[in-house]
C-alpha cells in the first residue's frame, strides 16, 4: 500500500515500474506522460472514444508494450490506454478490468497482498479458505463480466434501501451518490451533513462531496455496519450507485470468484470507512485477530503489512513492522523511506529525517525520498538543505515525471521562482489533460506576476485557467489575485482593480488583493480609495508592504 494506493511492481520493456491496481478501471491506462518517458509508440483510439470517470471525461490514444513484467512473468503485447491524469503517488498507471477478469482476484489488503487464482472444479466450493473455524463469512452475487460491463458489481443496503455497489480498489474512499443517499433518505442539507471539499478523478473537473451519517449500511448475507459515515458525492456512477473503495478493502479481506460469480467477504477489524484510527465509523472497533502463523515470513512481508497498518493510520503497528523489516534487510532504502513516512504522518518529524537521510545515503537518486525530505526541511527552515535536495531531484528524474509538479510547488515556497517555473513548464507540457492543470497554469501565472517577467505569458496562463474554472469556485478568488497582479505589473489599471473587485467579492478578507487594488487605484490618482485598501491590507497583514516592496511594487 502506498497510502490508500494498493501498488504493484512491474517492468516496461525491462524498465522498472509501478502500477495501481485498480479494479474499477475498465481497461489498464497510462497518462501520456508515462508513454513518453518509456518511449511507447502510440495509435489512434477509434473515432470518438472516450474515458469517463470521477471528473469527467478524457480522450485516449492506445499504446503496446511489447514486454510487460508482472511477478516476473513476462507478458507480451500488453495493450493499455494513453490519456487523462496521472495515477498519482509516483505510479506509472493503472492495471484494470482487462487484466484483473481472466482470474479469482483476493484481496488481501491488511497485509498488502492481492492473489490470482485460476480456479477448478470449484463450482460449488466456499472460497473463504483463510476464515478461521466459526468466523462469519458473508457472501453475495456479483454481476456478470463483459466487455461493456467489465467492473465487479453486486447490490447492498443502505438505511434498508437496495442500492448497485461497485468493488473499486482504485479509489482511495468509499463514496454513494447524492441520488441514492436522498433514496435512503439523506441529502445534503440533512442533519449532520458535513462539506468535505471536492474530489478529483481522470478528467480534469472536481466533484462536490459531503459526508453524512446513515443508520445502516449492509452487504451481503453476514456484514452490516452501523451507524455509519460515507462520503457522498454529486456524481452519477456508470455501473451503480456506490463505489466500494480502498478504505472498505483495508478492514476487509475479499475474494471476488469470477469464476463463480460470487464474492467472499471477511471483516478485519477497525473502522470501515473512516480510516482515522481514533474516529468511530459505527460496527466494532476490534483488531484483526492474528496468531503466529500468521505472521510475515521476511522482511518485504513486514514491509507490506506496515504500510497497510499505515494507510490505516495504525501507526503503533505500522511503525513496529517496518523497523522488523529495516532490521531483516537494513540496506534496503525503500524501507528506510515508508517507515520514514510513518514518522511523518505520526507527527515526529526528527526520527523520519534520520530515516529519509538513510535512505539517501543508500541510494543518493531516490527522487521520491530527495523530495519529501525537501519538504521537511523546508517546515524546518532549513532552506538550503530543501534546495540542495530539490536540485538533486531535478537532475535525475525524468522531464515528464508527475512530481515535477510538487518540485514546482516546493521551489516556489523556498523562494527561488525561476526554478519553480521550469518545473512547471516541464510538468505542463507533459500533461494535457491532468486534473492539477489548472491548478499548474495558475502557480504559474503567479511565479511569473511575482518575478515581473514573462507577464504576457502569465496573463496567459492566469486567462487559461480561470476559463477552467467556474466563476463560483472559491479557488477563483487566487487565480484573479494573480491576473490582477499581472495587470498591474503591466500598467492595465483599469483591469487590474476590476480583478482585485471580484476576488475580494469570493474572499473580502485577503490582504494581497486589497494592497494590490491599493497600489492600482493610488496609480490612477484615486488617493482617497488607495489609501483606504492599503490602510486595510495593513491591519489584516502588518508586514504586507514589506512583501510588495521586495517584489518590487510600491505605492
Amino acid at each position: 500500500m502506498s497510502g490508500l494506493r494498493p501498488t504493484l511492481n512491474a517492468k516496461i520493456n525491462g524498465a522498472d515500474a509501478q502500477f495501481i491496481l485498480d479494479s474499477g478501471a475498465f481497461y489498464s491506462m497510462i497518462s501520456s506522460a508515462a508513454a513518453a518517458q518509456f518511449d511507447l509508440r502510440q495509435r489512434f483510439a477509434p473515432v470518438g472514444f472516450r474515458i469517463t470517470g470521477v471528473g469527467g471525461s478524457t480522450s485516449a490514444q492506445i499504446a503496446t508494450v511489447k514486454e510487460f513484467t508482472l511477478a516476473g512473468i513476462q507478458l507480451h503485447d500488453v495493450e493499455f490506454l494513453v490519456g487523462g491524469s496521472e495515477a498519482g503517488g509516483g505510479t506509472t498507471g493503472l492495471l484494470g478490468q482487462n487484466f484483473l477478469e481472466k482470474w479469482d482476484v483476493d484481496y488481501d489488503l491488511a497485509k498488502g497482498v492481492i492473489r490470482l487464482f485460476r480456479a477448478e472444479d470449484c463450482k460449488h466450493t466456499m472460497l473463504a479458505y483463510w476464515a478461521a473455524a466459526g468466523q462469519p463469512v458473508s457472501t453475495m452475487d456479483i454481476g456478470y463480466t463483459t466487455p461493456l460491463k467489465p467492473h465487479t458489481t453486486g447490490r447492498a443496503f443502505i438505511n434498508g434501501v437496495k442500492i448497485g455497489v461497485m468493488f473499486d480498489t482504485g479509489s482511495w474512499v468509499s463514496m454513494l451518490s447524492l441520488k441514492a443517499a436522498a433514496r435512503a433518505g439523506v441529502k445534503p442539507d440533512s442533519a449532520g451533513v458535513v462539506d468535505a471539499g471536492y474530489s478529483i478523478g481522470i478528467g480534469r473537473g472536481s466533484v462536490k462531496n459531503y459526508i453524512a451519517p446513515f443508520s445502516s449500511f449492509k452487504i451481503g448475507d453476514d456484514e452490516e455496519i452501523k451507524n455509519a459515515r460515507l462520503r457522498i458525492a454529486d456524481i452519477d456512477f456508470e455501473e451503480g450507485d456506490m463505489l466500494l473503495g480502498a478504505d472498505f478493502f483495508l478492514s476487509h479481506h475479499v475474494y471476488v470468484a469470477n469464476s463463480q460469480h460470487r464474492l467472499y467477504i471477511t471483516y478485519n477489524g477497525g473502522p470501515v470507512f473512516n480510516l482515522s484510527k481514533s474516529a468511530s465509523a459505527g460496527g466494532t472497533d476490534a483488531p484483526e485477530t492474528k496468531n503466529q502463523d500468521d505472521e510475515p515470513a521476511d522482511a518485504a512481508a513486514f514491509a507490506r503489512r506496515g504500510a497497510a497498518f499505515a494507510a490505516r493510520h495504525d501507526f503503533e503497528h505500522a511503525l513496529a513492522d517496518l523497523t522488523r523489516a529495516r532490521e531483516l534487510n537494513p540496506n534496503e532504502p525503500g524501507y528506510a523511506y515508508q517507515r520514514g513516512m510513518a514518522y511523518w504522518e505520526n507527527n515526529q518529524p526528527i526520527p523520519a529525517m534520520a530515516d529519509f537521510d538513510h535512505a539517501l545515503e543508500l541510494n543518493p537518486d531516490y527522487v521520491q525520498a530527495r523530495v519529501v525530505r525537501a519538504q521537511l526541511r523546508l517546515a524546518n527552515k532549513d532552506i538550503a538543505g530543501a534546495n540542495a535536495d530539490l536540485d538533486a531531484a531535478d537532475r535525475v528524474a525524468p522531464k515528464q515525471a508527475d512530481i515535477r509538479y510538487t518540485m514546482g510547488e516546493l521551489y516556489g515556497k523556498a523562494d527561488v521562482l525561476g526554478s519553480a517555473v521550469t518545473q512547471y513548464d516541464l510538468w505542463i507540457i507533459s500533461h494535457p489533460d491532468d486534473t492539477k492543470m489548472t491548478s499548474a497554469l495558475y502557480r504559474r501565472c503567479s511565479l511569473r506576476a511575482l518575478q515581473g517577467l514573462d507577464l504576457d505569458k502569465g496573463l496567459s496562463d492566469c486567462n487559461s485557467a480561470l476559463r477552467l474554472t467556474s466563476k463560483s469556485d472559491p479557488a477563483a478568488a487566487s487565480m484573479l489575485r494573480a491576473r490582477g497582479l499581472v495587470r498591474l505589473r503591466l500598467g492595465d489599471y483599469d483591469k487590474s482593480i476590476a480583478d482585485f473587485d471580484d476576488s475580494l467579492k469570493l474572499a473580502p478578507k485577503n490582504a494581497q488583493a486589497l494592497y494590490g487594488r491599493g497600489v492600482a487605484e493610488l496609480r490612477k490618482h484615486r488617493t482617497p480609495e488607495g489609501q483606504a485598501d492599503l490602510a486595510e491590507a495593513s491591519k489584516l497583514q502588518p508586514n504586507i508592504a514589506a512583501q510588495f516592496s521586495r517584489r518590487g511594487i510600491s505605492p
